[in-house]
């Protein structure tokens, strides 16, 4: 793999479901999790739109509206913080928009985000909806069908040739409340630098990467001690 120079001022910050639960949002494969109430199969693949779009729409609703009322903990306040000492780019597999309301200035979705919608017809038609509904008969200009701007099972996964280059030259990574299983999203971790600083923080840890310091604990517990830390480096 190629080790590039490291940029002494980045941090890269991967963050999954564990970074938003102390926000009150459901984590999608713990015990109680989204998907032991739903099958994935019923509400997150292009199957079931096509089979059953307003119940697949119905779940994003529900979705949206609990992501909309939910607001940052202080693991995302901490994240943003650390702008105020380095260069930061978040890499988030979650859909919700927390980390942009803490602060964050600089956050790649590689999952989607709920608080968008886009076109069946011409996927490049996205369109900010802020906490509003979609609803079946809600069409682009083009005359297509919204759906959830999500990548759904089977999609491709967004933007991660652009996550990839940000690994690369990190000299911190830092990994959040992910159980570092849904691929091809947590292969990311692999492109970290050898010699990066690399932190990572769960409630449970279900998988550790080679070189990965491990703080157990919940992100808004751990995460505003580690960065008070890293300010004063």
């Amino acid at each position: 793999m190629l080790n590039l120079e490291l940029n002494p001022q980045k941090i890269v910050v991967f963050t999954g479901a564990g970074m938003s639960a102390p926000s009150g949002l459901a984590t999608f494969r713990d015990n109680g999790g989204l998907w032991h109430q739903h099958r994935v199969e019923d509400v997150a693949t292009p199957e079931a739109f096509a089979r059953q779009p307003e119940l697949v729409l119905d779940f994003y609703n529900e979705r949206r509206t609990a992501a909309c009322a939910a607001l940052p903990n202080a693991g995302h306040r901490a994240i943003a913080e650390l702008e105020r000492s380095y260069q930061v780019v978040v890499v988030t597999q979650n859909v919700d928009d927390l980390h942009e309301r803490a602060g964050s200035t600089r956050v790649i979705h590689v999952h989607g985000e709920l608080t968008k919608a886009r076109s069946t017809l011409d996927p490049a038609l996205i369109f900010d909806i802020g906490d509003k509904p979609i609803r079946l008969g809600d069409r682009c200009p083009k005359g297509g069908q919204l759906r959830p701007h999500i990548v759904w099972f089977g999609e491709n996964v967004m933007r991660m040739e652009e996550a990839v280059a940000h690994f690369l030259d990190a000299a911190k990574v830092l990994v959040v409340g992910t159980s570092l299983s849904v691929f091809p999203a947590a292969g990311l971790v692999e492109y970290a630098h050898s010699e990066a600083e690399k932190v990572l923080v769960d409630r449970e840890i279900h998988r550790r990467p080679e070189g990965f310091r491990v703080l157990q604990g919940s992100a808004d517990a751990v995460l505003p001690s580690l960065v008070r830390d890293w300010c004063t480096d």
